[in-house]
């Protein structure tokens, strides 16, 4: 029979698994759409941001998947997925905090990352 703590343990985990699953697709929405936004024949800036975009999405829709499907992914591979998710997200907030009328992706960005940092300590 499994013990309350180990049950309020699994709940935590997976109640974290799924608010970073969850922000991880909100950021991944926010991003494509800054994306979108920025003219792709425009200045070295606005290339950077446009490229920072897509791969914060790209990285954001590959977390969410491996923490929402049954892939068979270790805790090993999770762990470095969720972390290179809060790397690129932190990264992708700094060239965001630049651009004027982006300060909500750059939002999602940030709780996104904060939400993997949350899951990296259930992992722990």
């Amino acid at each position: 029979m499994t013990s309350t703590t180990s049950q309020q343990e699994l709940f935590r985990f997976l109640e974290d698994r799924f608010a970073c699953a969850q922000a991880c697709t909100e950021c991944a929405r926010a991003c494509a759409l800054r994306a979108g936004l920025v003219d792709p024949d425009g200045t070295e800036e606005q290339e950077k941001v446009r490229r920072k975009g897509i791969l914060c999405a790209e990285v954001c829709d590959a977390t969410c998947r491996a923490l929402s499907e049954q892939n068979g992914l270790d805790e090993a591979g999770m762990r470095i997925q969720v972390e290179w998710c809060r790397t690129v997200c932190l990264e992708c907030a700094h060239v965001f905090d630049v651009v004027p009328g982006a300060e909500e992706s750059a939002q999602a960005c940030r709780d996104c990352a904060r939400a993997c940092t949350e899951f990296l300590t259930v992992l722990n």
